[in-house]
């Protein structure tokens, strides 16, 4: 199997090009160097030249509150560089798996989002992710709709190595507890993307590490793990007010996945053990 992977120096990228070539298959890794999605002739001439079985699409303007001050770029990369590569790969019938966000809803109430519920996003991120859904729905005929949230790689920045930058000038933090959701390790993550773009179970889907938390309990057992003292208080998140709106609920039902054969993956505080191990 011959598989294009975009965005392929991110953190979801890079896991994704080394589960691929564990198994055997042909990666092949683009970034904006070797093809700029927001260019449609140059999207159509490499996924064409490169003669692929399917396409994961990880690329992605992810900058949340930056977003909200460059609306165009953002929609430009997320919404209609996504449309350059649906269209192709429905035009060569191929596979297509777009890497999306809880972000899509609009983040109310305690229920856990099931893949098919109403579409709501709450900030310009959001709403340009769900632009790009629609169109992997309307022009790519074997599409994977993959949602994730809280990610956390070995490139790039996240959460986790916030916490550890700021454990090493602080010995006291505040962490918003309003906000409930599950981290997903980049590293499992790509296990489950391989498995699903190695089937034909096409639709809309959910993927983060098991358990349901708040970012507190995030912090918490992050310096818990670390073995790092750290007086961790809990607060609102009006005492973070930030220019795009987040959500307070970020619970994803991850039932699709073993109704379809698929694993789920393992309990985030695992995923972090094996995470702090790494980059220690």
């Amino acid at each position: 199997m011959k598989v294009l992977v975009t965005g392929a120096k991110g953190q979801l990228g890079t896991d994704v090009m080394n589960e691929l070539a564990k198994r055997g298959y042909e990666g092949i890794g683009v970034d904006v160097e070797e093809m700029d999605i927001t260019d449609a002739a140059k999207v159509k001439e490499v996924i064409t030249a490169a003669g692929v079985d399917a396409v994961i699409h990880c690329a992605a303007y992810t900058a949340v509150d930056a977003a909200e001050d460059n609306v165009e770029l953002c929609r430009k990369i997320n919404a209609e560089g996504t449309v350059n590569i649906a269209k192709v790969c429905g035009d060569l019938d191929i596979k297509l798996m777009y890497i999306s966000t809880d972000y899509v809803f609009n983040g109310q109430g305690t229920r856990p989002w099931e893949p098919d519920d109403k579409r709501e996003p709450l900030n310009v991120y959001g709403q340009t992710k769900y632009e790009g859904e629609l169109a992997v729905e309307k022009y790519a005929k074997k599409f994977f709709t993959v949602r994730i949230a809280w990610v956390f790689g070995v490139n790039g920045k996240n959460f986790i190595k916030t916490m550890l930058q700021l454990a090493e000038n602080h010995d006291a933090l505040t962490v918003v507890d309003d906000q409930v959701g599950s981290p997903t390790y980049t590293y499992d993550l790509a296990v489950l993307l391989v498995d699903m773009i190695s089937s034909d179970k096409y639709g809309r889907y959910h993927a983060t590490n098991e358990g349901m938390i708040s970012w507190y309990e995030f912090a918490v057992e992050i310096f818990r793990q670390a073995g790092i003292e750290m007086k961790v208080t809990p607060v609102s998140s009006e005492m973070y007010p930030a220019k795009a709106k987040r959500p307070s609920n970020s619970r994803m039902s991850k039932d699709k996945l073993e109704e379809n054969g698929f694993n789920r993956l393992p309990l985030w505080q695992d995923a972090l053990k094996r995470y702090l191990e790494i980059i220690k």
